[in-house]
């Protein structure tokens, strides 16, 4: 497994120092002068200027790379610009250069000839590839997880069926949009557990709840399923959350959009049960981690 920011630290950074330093050194430079410039040893300046670091063609004679490295030679050389300014200007380039289709995205895609394998439209590098969105929100999702499980007493806020925090993409419109935990999270032993690997598709009711209240105008995209108790809703209300009750019923969509409707500011939803049927409270937020932070604020 090769991300591209290995590519940037193996091969573009040792390019670019190396030929910035050549440049500085042609400007009259000391080697200590563009170590302190270049915020590098002087041994490793004296390793550029020998050769001794393996230099990618193709990234050493990019017109933009060159263009680049002339710029900030000139302008480190006339003190015009600090070498944090030189930084900056690297970085802008290195995420032109990381966009679909171009140099440290062409580079990548051969040192992993298996990303080919998602078909000839898909692009890893671009940044709303559905690859990426998707990896983005598992991403925040195991974040989200990680917090709940180190969070000391979250296990009280199991609720019996389980728990189950939620994220979804940006455009979700269904079920399969929306990542959780497999088989949920449940109380054993006294401690969080979780049994699997976040993966889309695998929640059904607290997802259902997330898409139900986006549908209807919440700004909100993960959510979590807690035990009910109205001392919780005090301490969410006292917390800043507008709290809104939905009937549970067969139609939770409808249910929960009713809910939202008179509280179009609502992040937070609960039903107080009946008949076989478990009281709970949904917490809902912009991402995994906040929802997660609001969960162990409660504990």
């Amino acid at each position: 497994m090769q991300f591209v920011e290995e590519i940037v630290v193996d091969e573009f950074l040792p390019t670019v120092r190396s030929l910035l330093a050549g440049d500085l050194r042609d400007r009259g430079f000391t080697q200590s002068e563009v170590a302190d410039v270049l915020g590098i040893s002087q041994s490793a300046v004296s390793k550029y200027a020998h050769g001794d670091v393996t230099v990618n063609d193709r990234i050493a004679t990019d017109d933009r790379v060159q263009d680049l490295v002339e710029q900030l030679g000139t302008g480190l050389a006339a003190e015009e610009i600090s070498p944090v300014q030189a930084l900056i200007e690297l970085e802008v380039l290195i995420r032109e250069l990381e966009a679909g289709g171009d140099l440290l995205a062409q580079l990548h895609e051969e040192a992993v000839p298996e990303l080919a394998d998602h078909g000839s439209s898909f692009r890893v590098h671009d940044p709303e590839s559905d690859l990426r969105t998707s990896e983005r929100v598992l991403s925040s999702l195991r974040r989200g997880l990680r917090i709940l499980e180190t969070a000391s007493g979250f296990t009280a806020l199991i609720p019996a069926v389980g728990a189950n925090l939620v994220a979804c993409t940006p455009d979700a419109d269904d079920v399969d949009d929306v990542a959780g935990v497999p088989g949920r999270i449940f109380d054993v032993k006294g401690r969080a557990t979780v049994p699997a690997d976040p993966e889309f598709g695998v929640s059904e009711h607290v997802a259902s709840v997330l898409l139900a209240a986006r549908r209807h105008g919440a700004d909100v995209s993960a959510g979590i399923n807690i035990t009910y108790d109205p001392e919780l809703i005090d301490e969410l209300a006292a917390q800043g959350h507008v709290a809104a009750e939905f009937d549970e019923s067969d139609d939770v969509a409808s249910s929960v959009g009713a809910a939202i409707e008179d509280e179009p500011e609502a992040t937070v939803l609960y039903q107080t049960g009946g008949m076989g049927i478990e009281p709970l409270i949904y917490v809902l937020g912009t991402d995994a981690e906040s929802v997660a932070d609001t969960v162990r604020s409660l504990v």
